[in-house]
């Protein structure tokens, strides 16, 4: 029997937290204000869909019943690079919110200059912590590869432009910035969207994913005889699992950029108490959205489509795919 969305979202955040818990410094560590800011913003709430949709990848690929061992850790720096990124998206530089996940934003309660550092440090603990990952050094270097360019500076395509550089979060930061103001078209909403969130969504699937073959691989590897060498394989070997990741990264794609179009419905569409954050900001700072360009109707079509795309990503796993599927569902049917 399939866990439902509510029993994933609840272990997966459960595991998250733990690792949290055990990998950021005390509150009590000098010098206290970075450590208590960092803290503060990280346990602050939120679904911790990132590290739950990286688990669930893992545990798909590798096969297993059991989230893979160290994963966990994975998801956490996923999770601290996404708070690293809300603490400054926040910042009176930027988007001058003083409401996050339902509570006070870090640089309304310890001051800009200590919220721009603990975000800093949140990014510098993650990339630290996922070089101690419990996996071979080649799979440590593609994760980190992935993940440093879902965060960097690109944008992808733009209409009939190609940037030659992959979405990244900053990248979108730099053009939503850019963009207020002005008339949203449909190509620039779709390269900040890709960019500002689906990166690091999309990313979230495909380390995990990457973390899952590594297990698949060293489990073959343990299963050949003693007795016999074990041969190089060839390139060809490797094509399931360059598959496996297009079929991951196609299945974030979709997913990102959906989760992103249904969240510029709800600013438009609920209260703050709802939501946890300041409600109505997009319109207010005319920000380029999904319903700006489509509407509330067509936004919301378009999302499921995106869905259903995702869905069809990853048929060839067939029922091991429920737990990612229904949480790609639930990004889509949220109201927060």
């Amino acid at each position: 029997m399939q866990p439902t969305v509510k029993d994933l979202l609840l272990s997966g955040a459960q595991l998250t937290d733990a690792a949290l818990e055990r990998l950021l410094p005390a509150t009590d560590t000098l010098p206290h204000s970075i450590h208590r800011a960092m803290r503060h913003s990280t346990f602050a709430g939120g679904k911790r869909l990132r590290p739950i949709l990286c688990m669930e990848a893992a545990r798909m690929v590798a096969g297993t019943v059991t989230y893979p061992e160290g994963i966990a850790d994975l998801g956490a720096a996923l999770e601290m690079l996404h708070t690293y990124s809300l603490i400054h998206d926040d910042l009176p530089a930027l988007d001058n919110d003083d409401l996050r996940r339902g509570q006070p934003t870090a640089h309304v309660v310890f001051g800009e200059a200590t919220a721009i550092l603990a975000g800093d440090a949140l990014q510098t603990l993650a990339f630290q912590t996922i070089a101690g990952l419990p996996i071979s050094s080649p799979t440590t270097v593609a994760i980190l590869r992935d993940i440093s360019l879902a965060i960097g500076t690109g944008v992808g395509r733009v209409g009939d432009l190609d940037t030659k550089l992959p979405p990244g979060m900053i990248g979108g930061q730099v053009m939503d910035i850019e963009a207020e103001g002005t008339a949203p078209t449909a190509a620039l909403v779709e390269a900040i969207h890709r960019s500002k969130t689906g990166a690091l969504i999309t990313t979230s699937i495909v380390s995990g994913g990457l973390y899952g073959l590594s297990l698949r691989h060293r489990s073959a590897s343990s299963s050949h005889s003693n007795d016999e060498p074990e041969s190089k394989p060839s390139r060809a070997a490797y094509s399931p699992y360059a598959d496996t990741i297009a079929r991951l990264r196609t299945f974030g794609e979709k997913a990102g950029l959906a989760f992103q179009i249904v969240d510029d419905v709800l600013d438009m569409t609920q209260s703050s108490e709802e939501l946890g954050k300041t409600a109505g900001k997009d319109t207010a700072t005319t920000k380029a959205t999904w319903p700006a360009v489509f509407g509330i109707d067509q936004s919301l079509h378009d999302a499921e489509e995106l869905i259903a795309d995702a869905f069809a990503a990853l048929a060839p796993f067939g029922e091991a795919a429920a737990p990612l599927k229904s949480l790609a569902q639930y990004l889509v049917e949220r109201k927060n």
